[in-house]
């Protein structure tokens, strides 16, 4: 078993779940100084509270009393990480929601210990030996992705350049025996990437298409598609300073495209997937696309730029016709591509579209299972007029303030349409603050879901 988890120990320091209905029978089961304490200390279970006890070597015991009802937090076992001195401890019993909330509970303490350490040494965490009850290795497997698109995500962009997104693409392919290919500058033109180049053609790196495959031929097709624009300056229509501080993080929905299919493809899944990576950085110099310019897309489609700031649709444009004319069985879309969305939601709650209510409702039911929730806003057709150009086929943005996050993905929709189903998710990609299972940082929304989703369907996983 790998670093995230501790090998199971005998010296580990055992956490009892306590509440109400528990506490009176697991008194007895305590020894008598160590129930004097919690009692002197004034411990009564619930309000996420924890207590240290203290034995003649040391600790003895943790008591921890998740907080109940319909706003208990089902990663709140997380913030022990947080409050425990380093060292190996174990859940020794079952918290009142049983197998399930037992296994949130080791996900939460997992996802909270995540530590970016690149350029900082991080403190160290405490380990937990995981119950023989839960599948640990299926736990590993979504917390080890996740980490590892964190890191991308936090990683600046003078380390975490076009050039360097695709190498850790590519590598995540070798690790796993995957096919790839890559389309770089002028050769973006000439196979006919046309928005892909525009977009990214002002970058110090040049942009380029990564594209990866795995799995039998025989299998279902999955694509997934993910923006990987490494920085955002919003190019001629320049963001604000403070709208540029967070824009390395512009590149998510690549970074989530490549967590999903590295819990894919570790499970091995029986499906065929695709990974399309279209990555630029959308910068400023003399050959910067402008206000007003008209581009021919991959589809044939023309489309007008009415700012230069709504890049990703135009990347994720040519990315999805070359995934749609493989006529995929499903194919799910990433990208940090609106602030209607935040306004919408805000950061914790990413909206989703798609054309199929069976799909929908699927990936919902699941997001609220496995608490990687997402919201169905709709693809509502009188807005998709606002996209109609006068001198072009189409428009990047809409002339008006309202439904931006809706008018994007109808823009997106325009590219689409040999998907037997299809999913965008409009994701932020960042916690502003940390809560248990998520800290202050890069994250990655909607993963966990789909690779429940897909598990669901194709096998066990």
């Amino acid at each position: 078993m790998s670093s995230i988890f501790a090998p199971a120990s005998a010296k580990a320091v055992p956490i009892w779940f306590v509440d109400a209905a528990n506490w009176p029978q697991l008194s007895k089961q305590l020894p008598k100084a160590a129930v004097d304490f919690a009692a002197a200390a004034g411990f009564t279970p619930g309000g996420n509270k924890h207590l240290l006890l203290p034995g003649d070597k040391g600790l003895m015991g943790i008591l921890f009393a998740p907080d109940q009802g319909p706003r208990a937090e089902r990663f709140g076992a997380g913030r022990l990480v947080s409050a425990l001195p380093k060292g190996i401890y174990s859940f020794v019993n079952e918290p009142a929601g049983g197998a399930q909330a037992l296994e949130d509970a080791v996900l939460g303490f997992a996802l909270s210990s995540y530590r970016f350490a690149r350029y900082k040494k991080a403190s160290e965490s405490p380990k937990l030996s995981p119950p023989k009850s839960i599948d640990a290795k299926r736990i590993e497997r979504m917390v080890s992705a996740i980490a590892r698109a964190r890191d991308l995500v936090n990683t600046p962009t003078n380390d975490m350049g076009p050039d360097a997104l695709e190498a850790s693409a590519l590598d995540l392919a070798k690790i796993y025996g995957a096919k790839s290919r890559v389309i770089r500058g002028a050769q973006l033109l000439k196979q006919n990437f046309p928005l892909i180049h525009a977009v990214g053609r002002a970058g110090a790196q040049e942009p380029r298409l990564v594209d990866v495959t795995w799995g039998k031929v025989s299998h279902p097709k999955i694509t997934l598609v993910g923006k990987g624009v490494c920085f955002d300056t919003g190019g001629l229509d320049i963001k604000p300073s403070s709208a540029m501080l967070l824009m390395k993080k512009d590149m998510a929905g690549a970074a989530t495209a490549l967590a999903l299919a590295q819990m894919i493809m570790d499970a091995k899944l029986p499906v065929r997937l695709r990974v399309l990576l279209p990555i630029v950085e959308n910068a400023i110099a003399g050959n910067a696309f402008r206000p007003g310019d008209i581009y021919p897309s991959r589809k044939g489609a023309t489309v007008e730029i009415g700012n230069t700031d709504a890049e990703g649709r135009l990347i994720l444009a040519d990315a999805l016709s070359l995934a749609d004319d493989d006529t995929p069985d499903m194919m799910f879309v990433f990208a940090t591509l609106t602030g209607a969305a935040r306004v919408a939601l805000g950061p914790d709650l990413p909206p989703f579209y798609t054309m199929s209510d069976e799909l929908g409702l699927e990936v919902q039911q699941e997001g609220m299972r496995v608490h990687d929730p997402v919201w169905r806003l709709p693809l509502w057709e009188p807005y998709d007029a606002l996209l109609d150009g006068k001198i072009s086929t189409l428009v990047n943005v809409s002339n008006g303030p309202f439904a931006g996050s809706i008018t994007a993905a109808l823009f997106l929709r325009r590219f689409i349409e040999k998907a037997k189903q299809w999913a965008y998710f409009d994701i932020y990609g960042w916690n502003p603050s940390t809560k248990p299972g998520r800290p202050e940082g890069g994250e990655v929304q909607a993963a966990r879901l789909l690779y429940g989703l897909l598990a669901r369907r194709f096998g066990k996983g």
